[in-house]
């Protein structure tokens, strides 16, 4: 049970191309907003859709292979653990944040060429 623990799987479209950065260490990351879709039927009869927005980042090779072959729009399957944490904007005001910090993943529509 305990790789249940602080696990999470999605599958949605990228909403922007990923933003990459590279670390004093060298190493990159990857962040990028992923949207969901829930389609249902409302209480007339409409078909419904709500979209849910993800923040996800990835790191390392990961993080390299997103830079690669990841842009708004392509459909992805992560999956990673919720991670929160917080800071103090430029005003001094604390802001919180919970992001999705990928071990894997998987292109569900063609690669770039």
């Amino acid at each position: 049970m305990n790789s249940l623990r602080n696990r999470v799987q999605l599958i949605g479209n990228l909403g922007m191309n990923p933003e990459i950065k590279t670390i004093s260490t060298g190493n990159k990351m990857a962040k990028f907003s992923l949207a969901t879709n829930e389609t249902f039927k409302n209480n007339k009869g409409e078909k419904i859709t709500e979209t849910q927005w993800h923040n996800v980042v990835a790191w390392g090779k990961l993080a390299e292979i997103v830079e690669k072959i990841l842009e708004k729009g392509k459909e992805v399957a992560i999956e990673g653990k919720l991670v929160s944490r917080s800071y103090d904007d430029k005003d001094g005001n604390k802001k919180y944040i919970t992001e999705i910090v990928v071990n894997e993943l998987l292109l569900l529509t063609n690669a770039k060429k």
